[in-house]
């Protein structure tokens, strides 16, 4: 057994729970797609100062936890990238907080 499985079932959070907060956390969101198109601009040396202090934000990814990513994780992590390991603690700490439980830093779900 996995720690990430150990604080799943600890705190009762389905995996199917999980799989439906990454969907709706990571979805692109128009002010995403503006920062997107500000570091594009940037690149170009087009961009205005407006638009090179919003690309220093960080968009969401796009990319839910996916059913395969969360066996992989519950599997022990090995082998994850650095990316996924991140969506997975962003949704189980989203989910923890609305049980308005404390979160959880990455080393506590796959190791150190």
């Amino acid at each position: 057994m996995s720690k990430l499985d150990e604080v799943l079932k600890g705190n009762k959070i389905d995996s199917r729970r999980l799989l439906s907060a990454s969907r709706k956390l990571e979805a692109l969101r128009p002010e995403d797609r503006r920062v997107r198109q500000a570091k594009a601009k940037v690149r170009l040396g087009t961009a205005s100062d407006a638009e090179k202090e919003l690309a220093k934000a960080t968009p969401r990814s796009g990319k839910p936890v996916s059913p395969r990513l969360l066996r992989d994780a519950l599997q022990g992590g090995e082998g994850l990238s650095g990316a996924a390991k991140r969506r997975v603690v962003r949704v189980v700490n989203h989910l923890l907080t609305q049980k308005k439980k404390s979160e959880v830093k990455p080393e506590d779900l796959f190791g150190a």
